[in-house]
């Protein structure tokens, strides 16, 4: 079964330009996963610093395989560019 992923992201005020682009790094290396059918970013029209990543992954194991690639990068250097952890919602397909 597919599973979609709304991914909530709140930066600090005025750190929206900066988050988008420390994210969208990456998106092309993602979209290449096994399983990744989307993995897109979208900004709030009406808050420049609130955003939500929509993710579709082809099964569950492939969506884990991804997270456990996620979590083997480096962490970010430097203070804080967000609000706390981002907010997940997971929705089977």
């Amino acid at each position: 079964m597919a599973l979609r992923l709304i991914v909530s992201i709140k930066a600090l005020p005025g750190k929206g330009d900066q988050v988008i682009a420390e994210a969208l790094v990456h998106v092309a290396s993602v979209r290449a996963e096994p399983g990744c059918e989307q993995y897109d970013y979208f900004r709030n029209a009406e808050d420049p610093d609130s955003f939500v990543l929509v993710e579709r992954w082809t099964d569950e194991p492939l969506w884990q395989k991804h997270m456990e690639l996620m979590r083997a990068r480096p962490p970010r250097q430097g203070p804080p560019i967000t609000e706390g952890r981002p907010t997940l919602e997971r929705y089977d397909v």
